[in-house]
Order: structure tokens, then C-alpha cells, then sequence
């Protein structure tokens, strides 16, 4: 009986594959991908890791930039009762150390490229993505996995990014997962007439399950590159008559800035969704203005909720376009005090949550658990209001609130209204130690290209905006932002390099 109800991720997929058949559902560079084709890899591969001597639950770490083996190694897993373990392609020496052996991984699935990294890394198998398509493709590769695993079986381990500590491995269950497709499903319209473009990385939550995944279970196809290189981008959307893309912020103005934005036909967009970090909105009126026809979408989560929590749909924008929108449809969200109290409508307070797609914990990390669940809810450590019809606004993540004389100020206030000026492209706000001021708000710009301001000249157009302790005591031009490999700023690399 438990069988009959089971809902796993693998369930999902053999569902999309028996409704979508020979429909294309994953094109990446010359191959190309049906429904039944990426459901029978699954088994293949699947089969493969058992034959290796893998069981249910054991870790397999996959490391590598996109591409279809990196999807089928997931999809693998989750029919498999494997858990993936993806780790960011990007780390190498003690941090990639870190995460392999933390997570116990038994199994890394590497690229070829990037095998390197892993010579003084003691694993107990090893395997390629380069290998896994023509085993997925091999008609007489075993196939027949039948695990024995239910809704409540970890899928992922996914480690968040250690700003302050060592990483943490979030417990992903697949009920977890399919709670989150069913919420993106319903909240962002998608729909299988949709067209994807999928370029942020696979490894992060965003792309891979707020985006690709229930994109694939609703039939739509979707085109997977590498890297979201700009030129890339705007030619593929008018090749391919994209209709759906998915962005962060840092991604988006890139975009905003290529010569090709205004040359290529991009009419075909119907759908543009952005989150991972906060929009300005200055950015987002430039973007709704240069897109007047395609519908925005803002997400908001992080990787604990698997990750989007709240949406502020297109409709919703005019009237509100700094809100994230509300929860989406299996999360409930409260803002409190620190004594778990709901602060009063546009109070400032803990955003926290509840939902059938949060994490079970964090893998063997028993106290952290404890702290993140204190009062029976989440603590997501963003710091935000409700307004009066229930809309979201976030204000800043807990550590990136300024002290500033004993004076709390938002960094993101103050990247708004630096924004406004004409000649910054893109800026980040930190508080850097002071003597006098305890944390000095410091402001970090990267000027349009053929355009130039001074310090003062941006001081005196904050001012404009902002109340005078506010004000950024020191602007640093960079020429750019230290930003990690899914486009999301680093703010505490600012903070390292100045002395933070």
C-alpha cells in the first residue's frame, strides 16, 4: 500500500515520461533528450551505481558545470534512493574536503576537467559525467532498480555557502522536493508550452528545482548551457524562441549592459523570473521597460525551503515592485520579534517559516538544527515586513544590517538609492569597522561603461534619497563585484578584502 502512494522524484519523472513520451525535453549542445529517453537514462544510470555496490542512501557527490550527464547523475539518484550531494564546481583543496567528507560521500561523479582537484582527496569510487551519456544511451546497459524508499527518503544533501562557519548540509526529502515543484508549478504559471532556457548552475537549488525540474514534470523543454555567458544568452532566446528564463539580479544587469540586449529579437520571452538575491528596483524598471512584453516574476527563498518560499507575481508588480510577494502555495510565513511574537504590519522583524518543503536538518549538525527550528519555525535570518494585504518586503539578511553609530541601516536602502544615479551599472553595500562610527556604511560601484561620477558626486545624490546618517561614509570604485558561480554577490568577500 505504501508503494501504491509512494511520490518520490523518480515517481515524478516516470509520470512526465509516460504523458510526454517522444516530446523533446532536454536539448544540450548537439544532443538532444525525450521524456522517455531522460526516464530511461535514469534507470540505466541508476542501475550502474548499484552494480558499483551502492545502496539506498548512500552519498553520491556530483562535481561538475552543467550539462544532460549532470541532470541524468540527479535524476539517477533520486530513482536509485541515492542521495546527491552536489557541491559547488568551483571549490577545491580543504573546502571541497570539507564537503566530501562531511557528507560521506562514497561516490563522486566528477568532470573530466576538474578531476584534478580530487587526486589528494581520499573517495572510495570515482566515476565521470563523461561517461554517464553512453550509458544512458546503451540499449543493452542493465536497467531495474526498485529501491526500497518512500516520500520521506533524503534525495539531497545541499550545503549552504559557510558565510560565517562551515558549511552546512541541508536534508532534502523527496517530499520535500515534490512539495516545492507542486508550489512553482502553481505560483509561476508553468505550463508545458513553455520554452526554457536553463543557464545558472545545476548545483544550486534555483535552477534545479525551482526552474528545471518542475519545468520538466509539466512537459516543457527545456535548453541547458553551461554557463550564463551574455552573448550566449541573447543569441540562444532568439534562436530558440525561449519563452521562459530565469535570472539573479547580477545576472540580469550583465544582460542589461551586452550591445547584443538591443540588437537581438527577444520578443519571444514571455516569462522572466529573477531572485537568488534582492532586485533594485531601478534595475527591474530599466528590465520591465526593454521587456514590455514579457511577464516578471520575483522568487524568494533560500536553500532550507528548497528554495522558493514566497512570489510576487507579474500582475502584483506595479503596485508593489520592492515586495517578493507572498508565500506560495506549501509555505506559510510570519515576521517576529526575538520572542517568536508577530511584529505589527510594516514592523521590521525575523522572517520564519513553515512548510512541508523544509529541510529535515542539517546533517550531523545537531545543534545548528536545534537553532534554526528554535520556537517551531524556521528561522530564515532575513530580516523583513508585511504590509497591509499580507506582500512581503525584505529589508536585509541579519548580517548584512549596518551599525552605524549604534544606528541600524539596511544596506539594501542604500543600494537603491546609489542605483538611481546614471553612471553606476552596479554597487553593494557593506559596513566596514570604524572607530568612530562602529561599522562605517561603505558603498562598492561599478560605473556604466563610458561613464564616470566621483565620490562625492554619489554622496550628494544619496542624500537626494536618504536620511544623512545613511549616507556612505567611503564609495570604492571596483571594476567589478566578487560574485560566486550562480551569479549571487559575495559581500563577505568585500568584507575580507577591506578589512571586514
Amino acid at each position: 500500500m505504501d508503494l501504491l502512494r509512494r511520490n518520490t522524484v523518480g515517481d515524478g519523472l516516470r509520470r512526465a515520461a509516460r504523458l510526454y513520451r517522444d516530446r523533446t525535453a532536454l536539448i544540450f549542445g548537439a544532443r538532444g533528450w525525450s521524456f522517455a529517453a531522460l526516464d530511461r537514462a535514469a534507470d540505466r544510470v541508476a542501475r550502474r551505481f548499484a552494480d558499483m555496490g551502492l545502496r539506498p542512501g548512500d552519498r553520491i557527490a556530483a562535481y561538475g558545470r552543467n550539462s544532460d550527464a549532470y541532470l541524468i547523475a540527479w535524476l539517477a539518484c533520486a530513482r536509485g534512493g541515492f542521495v546527491h550531494v552536489p557541491v559547488n564546481y568551483a571549490l577545491t583543496g580543504d573546502e571541497l574536503r570539507y564537503i566530501l567528507g562531511q557528507s560521506g560521500s562514497r561516490l563522486v561523479v566528477a568532470a573530466t576537467s576538474l578531476e584534478e582537484h580530487l587526486r589528494d582527496i581520499a573517495i572510495e569510487m570515482r566515476a565521470r559525467f563523461e561517461d554517464l551519456p553512453a550509458i544512458a544511451l546503451d540499449d543493452a546497459a542493465p536497467v531495474g532498480v526498485d529501491p526500497d524508499i518512500d516520500d520521506d527518503t533524503l534525495a539531497q544533501i545541499v550545503y549552504t555557502s559557510g558565510t560565517t562557519a562551515a558549511p552546512k548540509g541541508a536534508m532534502m526529502t523527496h517530499r520535500a522536493m515534490m512539495a516545492q515543484y507542486y508550489s512553482c508549478i502553481h505560483t509561476m504559471d508553468y505550463a508545458g508550452t513553455d520554452r526554457a532556457l536553463a543557464a545558472l548552475p545545476l548545483y544550486h537549488t534555483a535552477q534545479m528545482h525551482a526552474f528545471t525540474m518542475p519545468q520538466l514534470l509539466v512537459g516543457a523543454p527545456t535548453v541547458l548551457i553551461e554557463a550564463p555567458a551574455p552573448d550566449l544568452v541573447l543569441r540562444l532566446i532568439e534562436e530558440q524562441g525561449i519563452t521562459s528564463f530565469f535570472a539573479p539580479p547580477t545576472v540580469w544587469i550583465g544582460l542589461l549592459r551586452h550591445p547584443d540586449f538591443a540588437s537581438r529579437d527577444l520578443r519571444s520571452l514571455e516569462k522572466v523570473y529573477y531572485g537568488a538575491s534582492i532586485m533594485p528596483v531601478p534595475v527591474l524598471q530599466e528590465l520591465r521597460q526593454r521587456l514590455p512584453g514579457a511577464r516578471p516574476y520575483n522568487a524568494y527563498g533560500q536553500t532550507e525551503i528548497a528554495p522558493v518560499a514566497t512570489i510576487l507575481r507579474p500582475e502584483e508588480h506595479d503596485a508593489r515592485p520592492a515586495s517578493c510577494g507572498r508565500p506560495v502555495l506549501n509555505v506559510e510565513t510570519r515576521v517576529v520579534d526575538a520572542d517568536m511574537n508577530d511584529v505589527p504590519v510594516g514592523t521590521h522583524g525575523e522572517i520564519v517559516h513553515r512548510s512541508p518543503q523544509l529541510l529535515t536538518g542539517y546533517w550531523d549538525k545537531p545543534a545548528e538544527t536545534a537553532e534554526a527550528f528554535a520556537g517551531g519555525w524556521f528561522h530564515s535570518g532575513d530580516v523583513g515586513y508585511f504590509d497591509d494585504e499580507g506582500y512581503l518586503f525584505i529589508v536585509d539578511r541579519i548580517r548584512d544590517v549596518i551599525n552605524t553609530g549604534g544606528v541600524l541601516v539596511a544596506s539594501r536602502e542604500v543600494e537603491e538609492a546609489l542605483f538611481t544615479h546614471p553612471a553606476v551599472s552596479e554597487v553593494a553595500v557593506v559596513g566596514l569597522p570604524d572607530d568612530k562610527w562602529i561599522e562605517a556604511v561603505t558603498a562598492f560601484v561599478v560605473t556604466r561603461d563610458g561613464q564616470s561620477t566621483d565620490e562625492a558626486a554619489l554622496i550628494a545624490h544619496a542624500r537626494l534619497h536618504l536620511a544623512s546618517y545613511k549616507l556612505p561614509k567611503r564609495v570604492i570604485f571596483i571594476d567589478s563585484l566578487p560574485k560566486n558561480t550562480a551569479g549571487k554577490l559575495l559581500k563577505r568577500e568585500l568584507r575580507r578584502l577591506h578589512g571586514g
